[in-house]
């Protein structure tokens, strides 16, 4: 892996000088205020300015503040006109323009592209505080306002749309966010290491169109620069033997020839077990270049729009190319334009990382919010943030996408530090830090036993169909941060509420027993997504007997606790590889289990990720795409993702009418009844059921409801 330059290495802007902002300047008062005359970078975002490290826009406005940059902030601007956009008039340096911490068309709608009530990131939770497609909108209009001032775009919206793309709520495929935009220069990713390296080199008289050399980048570019090698992603992706996908229900021991054929390419030896245990294997064959100076085409935009295959395919090929350690620059035509794409950035290490975390945070909303609550800010503004990235390559997710498959760590020290602030500055502490996690609970100092083997891994997941023997599973550091954490004076609780990944918890009984023991707040919630082996393969998920495991150490630890303790388990309906029969045998499995979940997920394909080129093209791109390679089932329409869902609320007589409808014609009618056995019962309850479209059943009796053991709750998902 190339060793990145240390991100705080750089000689400091002159306007170091000047006295640190207590807040980033949001109006031209607060810039005469700090004597400014002028912002070096202004940075336009979708969601309201909170200054906290859980927000895009406070930790780059005040990493560059700490490069000694003068910051501002125009924060969810009136786009129906160039008018909010001047309000701190042109930056000496650049506009950076990111949708906030979603993409702003998953904030927007629902699943079933609904329009949501309410906005999460907005004052009092308002709606409608941004444009559809954010970084589009807001791009051109700062285009119409300042000609010529580069224009920079990033956020995990312009991450995830970075390439040609399939947009659901369109139900197209779009071009790069670049081209749309019209923007200079796009970051993808974690953008620290990036847009400190632009900063600075514009501030030294470069042009923008001469930053091409910056990883985490893309930008257009005609031609092949001199000295470079094209490569068709054709002849990428040669796989050797790929066998279908593990049974999850199998016991899921990785062969130990696993890791050697991450580092080396080779084919691992088939793996002893039952006829029928299945691997997947990535092979990679490519000429003998030098992987720098190499770039891979994927199939063009236009290519991609009318032909699935080469849809799944590109898709494919750009996930095969994450990895910091081996990924090759990437180019896609756009009419008569490249894309260009460098590898990925360089992981923060863990000196880096402390320091970002570290920097002059208020923790609370601008003041300029006045008493306004903004939801997301109160769910957080308790919690600490350990790590970053997530190794389990789920296909529905955009966290891998976007942060990486690398774990990025938090010193504990550092983590202690803010742990301290939180209780010493943050006011209304109450002495319960909300959580210790990231996006995943579990992950903090996990990483690969050997950096050459990490360096050279092209798996999509270290978990899936089994946990990687190479990875490291050891928890005693989480362990160690939680019990010092808990000791600390002023701190009453410290709750752990990110999702576990209960595949790596079952390696370390000792951490379940410490997070049961001192860390659930009643509640913890994991997320099997489904019981069936057809939807699981297709999101790279455990099997449910992983799950069972996990429960039996959680419900065992927490008798012998004295505490009566939950799991929240959340499910995916309608993913693709999901059939009407998988979701009947989940209805069944949580009746079986006594729950009940209230409110559930429907598969949303979002932008990039692997899931949703299955759902676009009936392809697989977990194995090589060909014309005649695997297709997968995709539940598309309005009637079978509501069939679906349905089945999760089996519970509900609203639902009742549409899936006695579906029982009979799956030739389960005898699942029609009232005896304990059955799903649905045969009678309706007055006043439900409507607009079902079935006929009602003649009303009986109604029975009261049994919560179960595990009470209703939500959840809200990460892809």
């Amino acid at each position: 892996m190339d060793v990145a330059r240390e991100l705080f290495s750089y000689r400091k802007y002159w306007a170091s000088r000047l006295t640190p902002a207590p807040v980033l300047p949001m109006c031209r008062a607060e810039m005469d205020a700090l004597g400014w005359d002028a912002c070096d970078v202004i940075i336009v975002t979708g969601d309201a300015y909170v200054d906290h490290a859980s927000f895009g826009m406070a930790v780059v406005g005040r990493l560059l503040e700490a490069q000694g940059f003068r910051v501002g902030i125009i924060a969810q601007p009136d786009w129906s006109s160039t008018e909010a956009f001047r309000a701190l008039g042109a930056p000496t340096l650049f506009f950076g323009i990111t949708a906030g911490n979603m993409d702003s068309m998953v904030n927007r709608f629902t699943a079933d592209r609904r329009i949501r009530s309410n906005d999460a990131y907005t004052p009092n939770g308002e709606a409608g505080r941004r444009p559809d497609h954010s970084v589009v909108v807001y791009t051109q209009r700062l285009r119409e306002a300042f000609k010529g001032v580069p224009l920079v775009i990033g956020g995990i919206e312009a991450s995830l749309r970075r390439v040609a793309h399939f947009d659901y709520w369109s139900d197209t495929v779009k071009r790069s966010v670049l081209f749309d935009s019209k923007a200079d220069l796009l970051v993808y990713g974690n953008g620290e290491r990036q847009i400190v390296e632009i900063a600075h080199r514009l501030a030294k008289g470069e042009a923008i169109t001469e930053l091409t050399d910056i990883r985490g980048t893309g930008f257009p570019r005609q031609g092949l620069p001199e000295g470079w090698a094209e490569v068709d992603s054709t002849s990428v992706d040669e796989p050797g033997r790929i066998d279908p996908p593990k049974d999850p229900y199998a016991d899921q021991t990785a062969p130990a020839t696993t890791g050697a054929a991450c580092a080396t390419g080779a084919a691992p030896a088939a793996p002893a077990g039952t006829p029928g245990e299945k691997v997947i294997q990535f092979l990679h064959r490519s000429p003998k270049l030098d992987r720098s100076r190499t770039v891979v085409r994927l199939p063009s935009f236009e290519a991609v729009k009318s032909d699935p295959v080469l849809y799944a395919h590109a898709s494919r090929v750009l996930h095969l190319e994450t990895n910091p350690g081996n990924a090759r620059a990437l180019v896609q035509r756009h009419g008569d334009r490249d894309l260009w794409l460098n590898p990925p950035p360089i992981p923060l290490r863990t000196k880096e990382f402390d320091t970002v975390y570290e920097l002059p945070y208020t923790r609370q909303p601008h003041p300029a919010y006045g008493e306004a609550k903004i939801p997301a800010w109160e769910m957080i503004r308790f919690s600490v943030i350990i790590q970053r990235g997530c190794f389990g390559g789920c296909t529905f997710c955009s966290i891998t996408e976007h942060e990486g498959r690398i774990i990025q760590n938090r010193s504990e020290d550092s983590i202690i530090r803010e742990i301290e602030n939180i209780r010493d500055r943050t006011p209304g502490f109450t002495g319960v830090i909300s959580d210790l996690g990231g996006p995943t609970a579990n992950m903090y100092r996990l990483a690969c036993k050997s950096p050459e083997i990490e360096s050279a891994c092209r798996r999509p997941s270290c978990v899936f169909p089994g946990v990687c023997p190479n990875l490291n599973t050891d928890h005693s550091a989480l362990i160690g941060l939680y019990r010092r954490a808990r000791t600390l004076p002023g701190v009453k609780k410290v709750l752990v509420a990110s999702g576990v990944r209960y595949d790596l918890a079952v390696e370390s009984p000792e951490y379940i027993k410490e997070l049961v023991t001192h860390h659930v707040g009643g509640y913890l919630k994991i997320a099997p997504e489904h019981t069936e082996d057809g939807p699981l393969n297709k999101m790279m998920k455990p099997g449910i007997g992983t799950y069972h495991r996990f429960k039996e150490l959680f419900e065992k630890y927490s008798k012998e606790a004295g505490k009566q303790q939950y799991l929240i388990p959340y499910f995916i309906a309608a993913h693709p590889g999901t059939t009407d029969r998988d979701m009947l045998n989940l209805a069944l499995w949580l009746k079986s289990n006594e729950l009940r979940v209230d409110q559930v997920q429907n598969f949303l394909p979002s932008p990039m990720a692997t899931a949703t080129a299955m759902y676009h093209t009936g392809r697989n791109p977990l194995r090589r795409v060909t014309r005649s390679s695997e297709t997968v089932e995709v539940p598309k329409g309005i009637k079978v993702r509501r069939l679906h869902k349905a089945f999760l609320r089996y519970h509900d007589a609203e639902n009742w009418p549409v899936l006695r409808e579906a029982l009979k014609r799956m030739g389960r009618a005898d699942l029609i009844g009232n005896g304990k056995h059955h799903l649905v019962p045969a009678w309706q309850p007055e006043g439900t059921g409507q607009g079902t479209g079935s006929r009602r059943a003649k009303p009986g009796p109604a029975r009261p409801r049994v919560s179960g053991k595990n009470p209703d709750r939500g959840a809200q998902r990460r892809g």
